[in-house]
Protein backbone atom coordinates (compact mmCIF):
# COMPACT_ATOMS: atom_id res chain seq x y z
CA UNK A 1 0.00 0.00 0.00
CA UNK A 2 3.03 2.35 0.58
CA UNK A 3 3.72 2.33 -3.24
CA UNK A 4 0.13 3.12 -4.03
CA UNK A 5 0.28 6.45 -1.55
CA UNK A 6 3.54 7.31 -3.11
CA UNK A 7 1.93 7.27 -6.68
CA UNK A 8 -1.21 8.84 -5.81
CA UNK A 9 0.60 11.65 -4.21
CA UNK A 10 2.02 12.91 -7.86
CA UNK A 11 -1.41 12.52 -9.24
CA UNK A 12 -2.92 16.26 -8.09
CA UNK A 13 0.82 17.69 -9.54
CA UNK A 14 -0.03 15.47 -13.13
CA UNK A 15 -3.77 16.33 -13.38
CA UNK A 16 -2.70 20.46 -12.99
CA UNK A 17 0.09 19.83 -15.80
CA UNK A 18 -2.52 17.62 -18.11
CA UNK A 19 -4.64 20.86 -17.56
CA UNK A 20 -1.91 23.13 -18.40
CA UNK A 21 -1.03 21.30 -21.70
CA UNK A 22 -4.07 21.04 -23.06
CA UNK A 23 -5.46 24.81 -22.16
CA UNK A 24 -1.75 25.50 -24.14
CA UNK A 25 -1.94 23.24 -26.99
CA UNK A 26 -5.52 24.68 -27.09
CA UNK A 27 -4.73 28.37 -27.23
CA UNK A 28 -1.90 27.66 -29.88
CA UNK A 29 -4.49 25.63 -32.59
CA UNK A 30 -7.15 28.31 -31.98
CA UNK A 31 -7.75 30.57 -34.64
CA UNK A 32 -7.66 34.24 -33.89
CA UNK A 33 -10.54 35.05 -34.74
CA UNK A 34 -12.35 32.74 -32.17
CA UNK A 35 -9.74 34.53 -29.49
CA UNK A 36 -12.09 36.48 -27.07
CA UNK A 37 -11.18 39.71 -25.14
CA UNK A 38 -7.07 39.79 -25.49
CA UNK A 39 -4.82 38.79 -28.16
CA UNK A 40 -3.74 35.38 -28.89
CA UNK A 41 -0.18 36.32 -27.59
CA UNK A 42 -1.21 37.81 -24.53
CA UNK A 43 -3.54 34.48 -23.90
CA UNK A 44 -0.53 32.39 -24.33
CA UNK A 45 1.33 34.20 -21.90
CA UNK A 46 -1.23 34.11 -19.36
CA UNK A 47 -1.88 30.15 -19.55
CA UNK A 48 2.04 30.05 -19.47
CA UNK A 49 2.61 32.31 -16.36
CA UNK A 50 -0.69 31.42 -14.43
CA UNK A 51 -0.58 27.57 -15.83
CA UNK A 52 0.82 26.26 -12.43
CA UNK A 53 -2.01 27.01 -10.07
CA UNK A 54 -4.82 26.58 -13.03
CA UNK A 55 -5.83 30.15 -13.17
CA UNK A 56 -4.78 30.80 -16.90
CA UNK A 57 -6.48 27.51 -18.04
CA UNK A 58 -9.48 28.27 -16.56
CA UNK A 59 -9.57 32.18 -17.41
CA UNK A 60 -9.06 30.56 -20.87
CA UNK A 61 -11.34 28.15 -21.06
CA UNK A 62 -14.27 30.47 -19.17
CA UNK A 63 -13.28 33.54 -21.41
CA UNK A 64 -10.53 33.18 -23.94
CA UNK A 65 -12.55 31.14 -27.02
CA UNK A 66 -15.57 31.20 -28.37
CA UNK A 67 -17.64 28.28 -27.52
CA UNK A 68 -20.08 26.90 -30.19
CA UNK A 69 -23.27 24.86 -28.97
CA UNK A 70 -22.50 20.99 -29.66
CA UNK A 71 -25.83 20.16 -30.29
CA UNK A 72 -28.28 22.16 -32.53
CA UNK A 73 -32.14 22.23 -32.58
CA UNK A 74 -33.98 20.25 -35.20
CA UNK A 75 -30.22 17.94 -35.16
CA UNK A 76 -29.20 19.62 -38.15
CA UNK A 77 -25.45 20.79 -38.60
CA UNK A 78 -24.93 23.90 -39.87
CA UNK A 79 -21.49 23.25 -40.75
CA UNK A 80 -20.12 24.94 -43.88
CA UNK A 81 -17.27 24.06 -45.53
CA UNK A 82 -16.31 21.50 -42.58
CA UNK A 83 -15.15 18.08 -42.51
CA UNK A 84 -17.28 15.65 -43.49
CA UNK A 85 -17.16 11.73 -42.97
CA UNK A 86 -16.67 9.81 -46.48
CA UNK A 87 -19.96 8.27 -46.03
CA UNK A 88 -21.76 11.51 -45.27
CA UNK A 89 -19.75 12.92 -48.60
CA UNK A 90 -22.04 13.06 -52.10
CA UNK A 91 -19.14 14.07 -53.88
CA UNK A 92 -17.69 10.60 -52.54
CA UNK A 93 -20.07 8.79 -52.42
CA UNK A 94 -20.38 9.27 -56.60
CA UNK A 95 -17.01 8.93 -57.05
CA UNK A 96 -17.71 5.51 -55.48
CA UNK A 97 -20.01 4.64 -57.99
CA UNK A 98 -18.00 5.45 -60.86
CA UNK A 99 -15.04 3.68 -60.16
CA UNK A 100 -17.12 0.71 -59.46
CA UNK A 101 -16.45 -2.39 -61.67
CA UNK A 102 -19.46 -3.56 -63.29
CA UNK A 103 -17.89 -7.17 -63.72
CA UNK A 104 -17.93 -7.68 -59.51
CA UNK A 105 -21.50 -7.49 -58.99
CA UNK A 106 -23.18 -10.92 -58.92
Amino acid sequence: MGELQRMLRYLPFLLVLAVWIYAFIDVLNTPEKEVRHLPKVAWVIIVLLFGEVLLGPIAWFVTGKKRTASGRAGGGSSRRGGWVAPDDNPDFLKGLEKDRDPRDEP
